[in-house]
């Protein structure tokens, strides 16, 4: 695919040519006179740490600036750099500085303003002195001692600090320990705290570190001045580890999962290597872990694995004995079905949550272990109510509104308190059998979704696991009691039986059985601190609780090498993308291979079955640079393997990236603001994902929001469509989070969307929703009740503006408007924005095509009846009648009207231009001449002119003039009258 740069227009050619001449001219005029009495400033300028190379551009008080970006500044001493200012007759001057590549520091604005002598400045903060004379600090900081891989130095001399996380410690040290250097000018000490630059913090329990001249080692929370070069006085280490003990492999099906007892070490063990030999050769894999999951095998061969211990010195144990391991058969499932292919901008997307939809098969509905609690059983209504059985049953429902695409909620097994919403994934590798009957396979569905041309969206995970970690690649163990107090909430275990959600266990009566989850002896390989100790703490019926009762981010139960150890603290921060979301969502490692190969081999099988797009939940929370070189990569390759080429571009990716605000930018972190998921990296990062993931999040912060890529690929030029450049596409398109904000009116959805656009690979491809199952607009925690005419004008909008429309279910009768979309356990499913809908769809139906529907019975006939769907079903028939509103470029240039918009769709047997007004008339200008009909009221006008002029009536009305061109003709009224377009 490939995308392009904007134009530079010839105005901004001769821009910066007359600047440099007026530059010029007075220079000429500022030159002091021979007698005047030179004096000079020395800048010292502290840059950040991503900065190479740094530019000084000044003007004397009275004087002329240099010509931009200005001169480069010297190397000082470390992290400073330096330049003298000829100040010549004048007192002092303006400065601001660069980094040569378009990011600036010029005091927000305000330009530094400086005297003669030596100047500092850092960090915003000016001061005088010379900031490289006296003394230095040299810090070195053990890394052993916090368990760190990496260390940042956030310091203050002279009271001026490093802006965090501070500065990389990254010079020359020896194993477990880093080292910085710092200059203290005339200063003789300096303030510092230490991070992992993942947001784990050293700051000695909130007083900060005072450092002075000289070596100075800081290790478990002492510092110890004038202290001795740790790396050399350290005698080098020569011992070797002990031999891993224990190595044992489990198959499932393609996947072997590997884990043996830790070995020791008289210094510390670094890791562990793994050797793999098979007919096909040996392969070598490093962890830190003592497990590891090896995905994405051959199908039944056999395999050997050995396993060796290593230390940071490099010294390697002897190998462990060998074990053996046959794969299995690949799932049936993973070969079966085809994706639909076709453009998605040509499929409207209907958001079904598969298990609050429609109740085809009554035998897999559970309520689970809050099923009585919440309130559900008073009304009978199980979480896990709706099926495949009953979407299967329903699609010709979605089809008859006009519908081509259904995104459906994940599907693979889950594993919690409350689950049926799919995002606390406990086996990637298996379907929850609560969704699935005989004859009602996930396959079946995909299958017959396709039958009716239909395409099926599938809701992935990839940030996170259940609390209960994942099948296959790690499951912790915790701490249980079938004691008076926790009676029998702790079910006994049963060898013999294996928690699918559905199946009872014979035992103890619960589908939600628990008795694999725990254990009152403490494993062999427990990570997790004071096992079995009571906490101090009581539950709320008054129960004692004792530490490892419950997994989490902090508990050590879960390995560093597959899950994030740390809760996150900053939603806009660098942990929103390293760290746990809530205690139900065990956040994955993903910069981990191991974790990587478990969850591509997962979603590869759903690729193979024939899904025809995944929807990205939480997409946010992975680093970007992990998608553009890992994921997407990885999903890219196994679609064009399936599909080839062309086709496999077909499959749609829109990643969830929660930016809840109303600006283009998210609180100012391009890191977190929607559009920046759409792109490639715009340079090279370090070998490891992790390194990487920390430098990209850094670099791009400091690039800032207007050094960030644009595209024209969504625009038109003039009354033009253009090829779209799609070099730098990244593979993900976005749900659009900033009109889904502002949709409180669609006015501002309109404009709000259109700002954001430019710095969106292309717009065209967003998926555009009012509400969701999280959020209606304004971060709103309940369903849209704006009201029905309101409802009619956003999707107007929503059919006729550049994006793919999307339709949460039951919003097409104003299901649930007003009410609460999630309370969790605490209240009944039946009060909240995500109630069984299912009462709606009963009764008979038949249709010939999409928004055709021959006949109803029941209540389904008086669901279809309703107006807001009479409507949908005609917005359905126009956008599939114009090409220009499902695929066109837009503008909104020479218009005057409040909505209105013009676009156009070109290739080479299609040529498509409509102009739209919605709510209010429009008048266009500059445009084509020839005829126009417009596709609501069938109205025809011939332009001679180049101007047209749409007349509507009011809220919920619109008019689409479609142009008659040489390749395709005006299609003339689409559709019937109905309640809003007539």
């Amino acid at each position: 695919m490939t995308r392009g740069q904007p134009r530079r227009s010839q105005r901004n050619r001769l821009l910066p040519a007359a600047l440099a001449l007026a530059a010029m001219l007075f220079a000429l005029l500022a030159v002091p006179s021979a007698s005047s009495a030179a004096t000079t400033a020395t800048v010292y300028y502290r840059a950040a740490t991503s900065w190479t190379t740094v530019n000084i551009h000044y003007a004397p008080t009275g004087g002329s600036w240099t010509t931009a970006p200005g001169v480069p500044m010297e190397a000082a001493c470390t992290g400073w750099y330096s330049y003298e200012i000829d100040l010549g007759a004048a007192t002092g001057a303006q400065v601001t500085f660069n980094n040569g590549s378009g990011t600036w520091d010029n005091n927000n604005g305000a330009n530094y303003a400086v005297g003669s002598g030596d100047i500092t400045i850092a960090s915003g903060v000016k001061s005088t002195g010379n900031p490289c004379g006296g003394e230095e600090a040299v810090v070195y900081y053990d890394l052993t001692s916090m368990g760190w891989t990496q260390a940042y130095m956030h310091y203050a001399v002279n009271g001026v600090w490093t802006t965090a996380p501070g500065t990389a410690m990254v010079e020359a040290a020896c194993a477990g320990w880093v080292r910085l250097t710092v200059p203290l000018g005339s200063a003789t000490s300096l303030k510092a705290a230490f991070n992992n630059g993942s947001s784990l913090w050293d700051n000695n329990a909130g007083a900060d570190y005072t450092i002075g001249a000289g070596v100075t080692t800081v290790s478990d929370a002492k510092v110890t001045a004038d202290a001795a070069d740790p790396c050399v006085s350290a005698e080098p280490d020569t011992v070797a580890p002990a031999t891993p003990q224990g190595l044992t492999a489990t198959v499932n099906a393609t996947t072997v999962i590997l884990s043996w007892t830790a070995a020791t070490d008289d210094v510390g063990v670094t890791g562990y290597r793994l050797t793999r030999t098979s007919a096909d050769g040996t392969v070598t894999r490093t962890t830190a872990s003592t497990k590891f999951t090896d995905a994405n095998l051959d199908p039944n061969t056999a395999y050997s694995y050995t396993v060796a211990a290593y230390d940071a010195a490099g010294n390697a144990s002897a190998a462990s004995g060998s074990v053996s391991a046959t794969t299995g058969e690949v799932p049936d499932a993973a070969t079966t079905g085809e994706m639909l292919g076709g453009d998605p901008r040509q499929d409207p997307i209907y958001f079904a949550m598969t298990a609050r939809f429609y109740d085809g098969d009554e035998s897999n509905n559970r309520g689970g272990s809050k099923h009585e609690t919440s309130g559900n059983a008073e009304y009978d209504d199980p979480m896990f109510r709706g099926d495949f059985s009953g979407l299967m049953d329903r699609l010709d429902y979605i089809k008859g509104l006009g519908f081509s695409a259904v995104w459906i909620t994940p599907v693979v097994l889950n594993r919690s308190d409350y689950d049926y919403h799919g995002y606390h994934g406990y086996d990637f590798y298996e379907i929850d059998a609560r969704l699935e009957s005989e004859g009602a396979s996930y396959q079946d569905l995909i299958d017959t979704a396709h039958d009716k041309g239909m395409k099926i969206y599938q809701d992935v995970v990839f940030n996170h696991s259940s609390r209960w970690g994942a099948v296959g690649l790690e499951t912790p163990t915790v701490y249980g009691v079938q004691d008076g107090q926790w009676g029998d909430f702790y079910d006994t275990y049963n060898p013999d039986f294996t928690y699918d959600g559905l199946s009872v266990e014979p035992n103890s009566g619960r589908s939600y059985y628990n008795g694999d989850l725990w254990s009152t002896a403490e494993p062999a390989d427990n990570t997790c601190a004071n096992w079995g100790v009571f906490s101090g703490n009581y539950s709320s019926e008054g129960w004692k609780v004792y530490h490892c009762q419950w997994p989490s981010a902090t508990s050590g139960m879960f390995s560093a090498e597959n899950y994030h150890q740390c809760w996150i603290g900053n939603w806009e921060g660098e942990d929103a993308r390293s760290c746990w979301l809530h205690e139900d969502l065990a956040d994955f490692n993903t910069e981990s291979e191991a974790v990587q190969d478990y969850l591509i081999g997962a979603y590869k099988q759903y690729i193979d079955m024939g899904v025809d797009g995944f929807r990205v939940d939480t997409a946010v929370h992975i680093p970007r640079v992990t998608w553009n070189r890992v994921f997407l990569p990885a999903l890219q390759e196994h679609l064009v393997s399936k599909y080839g080429e062309d086709k496999a571009n077909d499959f749609y990716i829109f990643g969830e990236v929660a930016a809840f605000v109303h600006d283009r930018w998210n609180r100012g972190s391009v890191n977190h603001s929607a559009q920046f998921y759409t792109w490639q990296e715009r340079r090279e990062y370090a070998d490891d994902d992790v390194a990487a993931a920390l430098e990209q999040y850094q670099w791009e912060n400091t690039q800032g929001t207007e050094n960030q890529p644009t595209s024209t690929n969504a625009f038109l030029e003039g009354n033009t469509y253009h090829a779209p450049d799609y070099s730098e596409f990244s593979g993900m398109n976005i749900i659009d989070m900033r009109m889904h904000m502002n949709f409180g009116e669609a006015s501002n959805a309109f404009h709000n969307g259109k700002d954001s656009d430019p710095w969106v690979n292309d717009a065209t491809f967003n998926a555009v929703y009012v509400d969701s199952h999280d959020y209606g607009p304004n971060k709103s925690s309940n369903r849209y009740s704006g009201g029905t005419t309101a409802w009619a004008e956003n999707m107007n909008l929503m059919w006729t503006f550049r994006g793919i429309p999307t339709l949460y279910y039951g919003s097409e009768i104003e299901f649930q408007a007003g009410a609460q979309i999630d309370c969790g356990p605490s209240c009944p499913l039946s009060e909240t924005g995500r109630a069984y809908y299912g009462d709606h769809l009963e009764g008979t139906i038949e249709v010939s095509d999409f928004s055709q529907v021959e006949s109803a019975t029941g209540a389904i006939a008086t669901t279809l009846n309703q107006p807001l769907v009479e409507h949908l079903q005609r917005l359905n028939e126009i956008r599939r009648a114009v090409p220009a509103l499902s695929m066109g470029q837009y503008s909104t240039a020479n218009i005057s009207g409040g909505i209105a918009f013009k676009r156009r769709y070109t290739d080479s047997s299609v040529d498509s231009f409509a102009l739209v007004a919605i709510s209010s008339s429009a008048t266009f200008s500059g445009i084509p001449n020839g005829t126009y009909t417009d596709a609501v009221s069938g109205a025809t006008t011939t332009v001679t002119n180049g101007t047209l002029t749409a007349s509507v009536s009011g809220q919920g009305d619109m008019a689409v003039y479609v142009l008659t061109t040489s390749l395709t003709a005006a299609p003339g009224q689409v559709g019937d009258d109905g309640p809003y377009l007539s």
